[in-house]
């Protein structure tokens, strides 16, 4: 008796625990102002680019190459680059850092829930906001219906490779909020990171033939998003964006054991 008295408390599965992380970080962001003016900004931006691409293309008339949605998510469109090298770090800046900054982590840490629950169920939280931030931008294709210029093959794989990049993003966006102890700091480095590998790959034009030039051509954001617009998705891609959001995840559940274990 006195050894049951004494043992810790049973810690609940997975999916469970995760479902209650993620129901708690779904409510809490959506309370708050933040996610009320990401979402304003980011459709009130991409507004602007798909109306402009759209009065271009109309200006171009039958001498525009491309649909206005393929131009809206290729690289013509360098502010849907800029958004989202922004947006994720501006959902995933509070994951931990705030937790951290306000002691609060140490009640989640101390609850009967695996670290692994709680790494996933804040990055669903933050994945499910991002989806839903891009929600919206569904009613440019339906607007653009009648007109006939329209490739369902290519909007879908466009949706998918920007759901890909949201990932892997995400996913390192919630590693460096660990790593934080606020949330400007956790924003500042997952932005200086993200500019990083976007930069990396723009080596695909400007180095000379070579293994190094094919490493960036791999990881280039904007190579990926004129290869969606088009309808094509290489699988590398697809592996690579998966892999860094598996070994970001795997490394920020680490952390959070590690937190545990030193408490």
């Amino acid at each position: 008796m006195q050894t049951s008295a004494t043992s810790p408390p049973r810690k609940t599965g997975i999916m469970r625990g995760s479902f209650v992380i993620f129901k708690r970080e779904l409510f809490s962001f959506w309370t708050t102002p933040l996610a009320w003016v990401l979402l304003t900004v980011f459709l009130g931006l991409q507004g602007g680019i798909f109306t402009s691409i759209v009065v271009h293309t109309i200006q171009q008339g039958s001498a525009s190459p491309f649909g206005p949605l393929s131009a809206y998510f290729g690289q013509q469109s360098i502010l849907l680059t800029i958004s989202l090298l922004l947006l994720c770090p501006a959902l995933t800046m509070r994951s931990f850092a705030e937790e951290r900054k306000t002691l609060s982590i140490d009640l989640l840490l101390a609850a009967p829930i695996r670290s692994s629950s709680i790494v996933l169920g804040k990055y669903l939280a933050a994945l499910a906001t991002y989806l839903l931030i891009w929600l919206p931008t569904v009613l440019y294709a339906l607007i653009l219906r009648p007109t006939g210029t329209i490739d369902l093959g290519a909007l879908l794989t466009s949706y998918f490779g920007l759901l890909l990049i949201g990932m892997s993003s995400l996913a390192l966006g919630t590693l460096l909020s660990a790593l934080a102890k606020s949330q400007l700091v956790a924003l500042l480095l997952t932005i200086g990171v993200q500019f990083g590998l976007f930069v990396l790959g723009l080596g695909e034009y400007l180095l000379p033939d070579g293994p190094f030039r094919d490493l960036c051509a791999h990881l280039s954001l904007a190579s990926m998003l004129e290869e969606i617009s088009r309808g094509l998705l290489d699988s590398r891609r697809v592996i690579f964006h998966l892999s860094l959001t598996l070994w970001a995840t795997y490394i920020t559940t680490e952390m959070v054991e590690s937190w545990r274990s030193s408490s």
